[in-house]
């Protein structure tokens, strides 16, 4: 038998989840560093106003990728809630990224592309694994699971305890 067939359904569920997850994170990796360097090595900006930017335009790509494929088969629970703890989540992941390009910059004092390019890199791979948990737990939550409810003109079964119709109790 092979591994996969031996993995219960949950398990194929996460393997999912995490492989589009990371697909989509790879992506907006690159959306994310090629705009910042776009931003501040090319047209002035200072790294934080980049950083900030290229996260933005990472961030709502991103929620859409993520919506759509990644946690597409869990519970739609409307664009204006998901997206604002969506973006809610990114901004503290965005602090996350902020703090260490900041350190990096103005403590450290290493100011060339490779070395805010590594701590960019760096901020993001911490955010990741807050987002990831994020997303499943307050953004993308599971399915309700559906209450069985019994049909019109039928009784409820009996208990066993007070009184019921049969007198068998």
């Amino acid at each position: 038998m092979r591994l996969l067939d031996r993995l219960s359904t949950p398990w194929h569920v996460l393997a999912k989840e995490i492989s589009a997850f990371g697909v989509v994170g790879v992506i907006n990796l690159f959306v994310d560093v090629g705009l910042f360097n776009l931003l501040h090595f090319r047209l002035g900006l200072g790294p934080a106003t980049s950083n900030i930017l290229s996260a933005g335009v990472a961030t709502t790509i991103s929620y859409f990728a993520n919506r759509h494929w990644s946690f597409s088969h869990r519970a739609r629970t409307g664009l204006r809630r998901e997206y604002s703890l969506f973006i809610l989540i990114n901004l503290l992941a965005l602090g996350i990224s902020s703090v260490v390009i900041a350190f990096t910059y103005y403590v450290v004092g290493a100011t060339d592309p490779f070395a805010l390019n590594v701590a960019k890199v760096v901020g993001i791979g911490i955010g990741t694994v807050f987002r990831f948990w994020a997303y499943k737990r307050y953004v993308f939550p599971p399915p309700r699971p559906r209450r069985r409810r019994s049909r019109p003109g039928r009784s409820a079964p009996a208990t066993g305890r007070g009184r019921c119709c049969r007198r068998r109790c």
